[in-house]
């Protein structure tokens, strides 16, 4: 088996590929293959003969020779010897799943080596996007302190494979931080601190947003690897808003580390101030569009939460009448048995109603985690994006303003040192202006990436009331048999009243 058709190759080879030729043009990028080969902890020389054997002789690697090695790789873990006719000997079988661990770097290169060879174009899908890492908050159990209760969170990094404890100030700090050394990023907004009178839902909400927060900091291709974040991801020692605060102390803002800031200009079409203008316009009729629909949405999860209410309710009216006193008195029924089986059927119909009631429930909840929040989400994103934005325009004014201050020394100085040295000012607040039109520009890309939420929505939207409805109607299907016996058929016999004439 010379080659390896895309057709035959396992499901788990066409991720390899598009992990390590991102740029989907037949052509395995060398470095990205290099760390393939190191994933599998097989030796050195074992890897050398596997390269011989892929190695096109052409400078680089094909598709269907990524999959000869990945084989190769597999079968040599298996312990066997690496040779072509291992692969002959496989011609028509399924070929075995090399193991080649965490792939979290191997994305996050792909997507830096994509930003390299195209710095113009994110290149970037939401399914990439997501795989960078997976956050969750969860509540700590709540501590008392001499005045006020403080709240704490879990915070789980799957890329980091961390659990940390955090305070509400070390999220602030966080921010900040971020704020500091990448002003020219979406930055999230954090949910407003409440200290007294914060119920348990105010808390909850908190703990959503919060999660979402990080979410989006530890899915962003520039933040996602930045030493701020990893900090607070893994540090497991106390005060940390301090120890982040010291430890980070003074730091530049991105523009004077990042080594596209000095080809900005470059980077930037010649209209993008136009086209900025023309899509913060675009990016508000979507954020009211996607406000609309969280607000329906949440409409949508009370309402499965007041149908969960009443059936608690129904169900409990129901079984308080099943608990009443029998009615014994022949004078009342003059020997009617209607009640008796009414009492025995409302008996069996409250647990019933009960699963309703339950069935209800999972159902709002479901649309407040897989509709709602994802919504918030989105509007998040979008508020951050505006948030920049804003800075940017700030920033520009800013850099008008001070432009202009330096021409005027200058138009009566004759000291060439002096004019050197504001000409140079001028030229890096130029640089420093395209690089943050640049980021905009990417920016803007990764919210049209994340514009898929609504895709994921929808879906959630579809298989939670098809899934959630059908179940709940089989639970009213259950109950069906149980209330047409209740009372007797029309043709069973009335019984005699025993009442004197």
């Amino acid at each position: 088996m010379s080659n390896i058709e895309d057709c035959n190759a396992p499901p788990y080879y066409r991720d390899m590929y598009d992990i390590v030729c991102p740029n989907q043009e037949n052509i395995v990028d060398h470095d990205m293959f290099i760390k393939l080969l190191v994933k599998s902890s097989l030796p050195k020389q074992t890897l050398s003969q596997i390269w011989d054997l892929v190695d096109s002789r052409q400078g680089y690697l094909t598709r269907s020779g990524l999959y000869k090695a990945l084989a190769l790789v597999a079968f040599a873990q298996q312990g066997k010897p690496v040779s072509e006719k291992l692969l002959q000997n496989f011609a028509g079988e399924e070929l075995p799943k090399p193991s080649l661990g965490d792939l979290t770097d191997l994305r996050i290169l792909s997507i830096r080596l994509r930003r390299e060879k195209n710095p113009m174009r994110l290149g970037l899908t939401y399914h990439e996007v997501c795989a960078l890492d997976a956050v969750q908050v969860s509540l700590v159990p709540e501590k008392k302190g001499l005045f006020l209760k403080h709240v704490e969170y879990e915070v789980t990094s799957q890329r980091n494979k961390s659990v940390v404890q955090r305070r509400y100030n070390d999220f602030v700090a966080l921010q900040e931080l971020l704020l500091q050394k990448f002003p020219y990023r979406m930055i999230p907004q954090l949910p407003p601190k409440k200290v007294i009178g914060a119920d348990d839902q105010f808390i909850e909400e908190r703990r959503k947003s919060l999660k979402r927060f990080l979410n989006l900091l530890a899915r962003h291709p520039v933040i996602s690897e930045d030493k701020i974040l990893h900090f607070f991801l893994t540090f497991s020692g106390t005060d940390v808003q301090h120890k982040m605060k010291d430890h980070f102390r003074g730091v530049l803002d991105e523009f004077n580390s990042n080594e596209q800031a000095k080809e900005a200009e470059e980077l930037v079409p010649i209209d993008s101030t136009n086209q900025l203008a023309v899509v913060r316009e675009q990016m508000k009729q979507v954020f009211n569009g996607f406000l609309q629909l969280r607000e329906i949405t949440e409409k949508m999860a009370e309402r499965s939460k007041q149908e969960a209410s009443d059936m608690v309710l129904f169900g409990k009216e129901l079984c308080s009448l099943a608990n009443s006193a029998s009615i014994e008195s022949d004078w009342g029924s003059g020997g009617n048995e209607t009640w008796d089986h009414l009492r025995n059927g409302m008996k069996n119909l409250h647990p019933m109603i009960s699963n309703v009631s339950s069935a209800y429930m999972d159902l709002a909840s479901g649309e407040e985690d897989d509709i709602v929040d994802e919504l918030n989400l989105f509007l998040d994103i979008l508020t951050a994006y505006k948030d920049l934005c804003d800075r940017y325009e700030q920033f520009s004014v800013s850099i008008r303003q001070k432009n202009a201050n330096k021409l005027l020394p200058r138009r009566s100085s004759t000291n060439p040192i002096v004019i050197d040295a504001e000409n140079q000012v001028i030229q890096q607040n130029e640089k420093r202006n395209n690089f943050f039109l640049h980021c905009i520009h990417m920016e803007t890309q990764l919210v049209h990436t994340y514009m898929q939420i609504l895709v994921k929505v929808l879906q959630s939207l579809v298989n939670l009331r098809t899934k959630g409805l059908s179940n709940i109607s089989s639970l009213w299907k259950q109950m069906q048999p149980l209330v047409e016996t209740m009372i007797p058929s029309p043709g069973a016999t009335t019984p005699t009243s025993t009442i004197s004439r």
